[in-house]
């Protein structure tokens, strides 16, 4: 058996918190250590594992324990301490957006062929093991050639508690660096990776949460396929309804609850800074939680010559000339979707097997992720450069 992957999670928030719920149960990693400047949360993780904590990442960088980091930090932050990170020799996971520029992409990019080191960007949804099963069928044949991916999805992300840099578009606020990407990941895992061109439009609705929060965006791609993905983060209607009110993170979702975030953040007794902090990670919490289902990002769709697919529930919904029947998708031994991400590291790591979630795939991602801020302020269709492919086989 090969040793576990020694892991650094960087960064104790939201983001950071859901890792280290499924690092904690994937027995290819050991939590090694933590880097957050808030006291609380990094010295319950310590005691939850027994690991090391530090107040930054530069000492944790130093750790022999620690072989691969997990960077969750506010967007703006990840190239910069991806880059350090190679530059030390660790590999490195990096949430989504690898960065915020196609400049400090590149950063990253030559940090680890510098230094020999893998560069994995997650987590988003790509990840879901449904969305993985939808892109095998795909491969295999089982719908034809794809004409149409549609992924749809409405929540209360933009009433969730706030820093004031994640309502800053600037600074990678808003739906765009931070929901969108997801969407993005998914079609260009689902539609093949070659985008060749994006048209968008984009909203911003509420004065007092001043970034986007809504979005239409319609993606081309090289091989005559067409992406559309819809997204609002305005808490009315929520799309859960139309996913067997299953939430995002695979749990039960009670029925209801329109506009509750909106409600709550108005009724506040602390500031919205503090709620934000109180979000992420507390002594316990990794192992409290169970996921009935699996992960999802809204509804989500492919059309092919011979069928059509649906992620669902717990699996695949495939209908075809002969009717409707769900394909079971196992969840695998970690928290599924963030454990996916796990997966990837460790068969990288420990058996050289390359994950196409990598940081030329990532720089894609961002291109078109720019494209949309792009195409909604000059109104036209941009064309992409920096496209890679789907390898063959995934």
């Amino acid at each position: 058996m090969s040793a576990p992957v020694g892991l650094g999670v960087v960064g104790l928030g939201t983001a950071g918190a859901m890792m280290v719920r499924a690092a904690a149960r994937h027995p290819g990693v050991r939590l090694a250590a933590c880097a957050d400047p808030q006291v609380a949360p990094r010295e319950a993780f310590a005691r939850d594992f027994n690991a090391r904590a530090y107040p930054d990442l530069v000492p944790m960088l130093e750790d022999p324990e620690v072989e691969a980091v997990y960077i969750a930090t506010p967007h703006q932050l990840h190239a910069q301490q991806a880059v350090l990170a190679a530059a030390r020799g660790k590999h490195v996971v990096v949430e989504k957006p690898l960065a915020l520029t196609l400049a400090d992409c590149d950063a990253v990019i030559a940090a680890a062929e510098l230094h020999g080191v893998a560069v994995i960007v997650g987590h988003t949804h790509a990840f879901d093991p449904n969305v993985r099963a939808m892109r095998r069928i795909i491969a295999s044949g089982g719908i034809g050639r794809v004409g149409m991916i549609a992924s749809w999805n409405y929540t209360n992300y933009l009433y969730r508690p706030r820093r004031p840099e994640e309502l800053d578009t600037a600074q990678g606020g808003g739906i765009v660096f931070n929901q969108i990407p997801h969407q993005i990941d998914i079609a260009r895992t689902l539609g093949g990776g070659r985008v060749r061109s994006v048209r968008a439009m984009l909203g911003a609705l509420d004065p007092s949460r001043p970034t986007e929060g809504n979005s239409a965006v319609l993606m081309a791609f090289e091989n005559g396929a067409a992406a559309s993905l819809v997204y609002s983060g305005y808490d009315f209607f929520d799309s859960d309804e139309l996913h067997f009110w299953v939430s995002e993170a695979g749990t039960d979702k009670p029925p209801g609850g329109h506009g509750a975030a909106r409600r709550a953040l108005a009724a506040r007794s602390a500031p919205e800074t503090a709620l934000r902090a109180a979000r992420g990670y507390s002594e316990g919490a990794a192992l409290r939680e169970s996921q009935p289902h699996l992960p999802h990002f809204g509804i989500l769709l492919v059309t092919g010559e011979s069928g059509e697919l649906r992620a669902s529930a717990d699996g695949v919904l495939l209908y075809d000339a002969d009717g409707v029947r769900e394909i079971a998708v196992p969840r695998g031994a970690s928290w599924a979707g963030h454990g996916d991400v796990l997966d990837a590291l460790c068969a990288r790591l420990r058996e050289g097997r390359p994950c196409p979630a990598d940081a030329r795939w990532g720089k894609a991602n961002v291109e078109a992720m720019l494209a949309v801020l792009r195409s909604a302020r000059e109104q036209r269709e941009i064309a992409l450069e920096h496209q890679v492919a789907l390898p063959e086989g995934l």
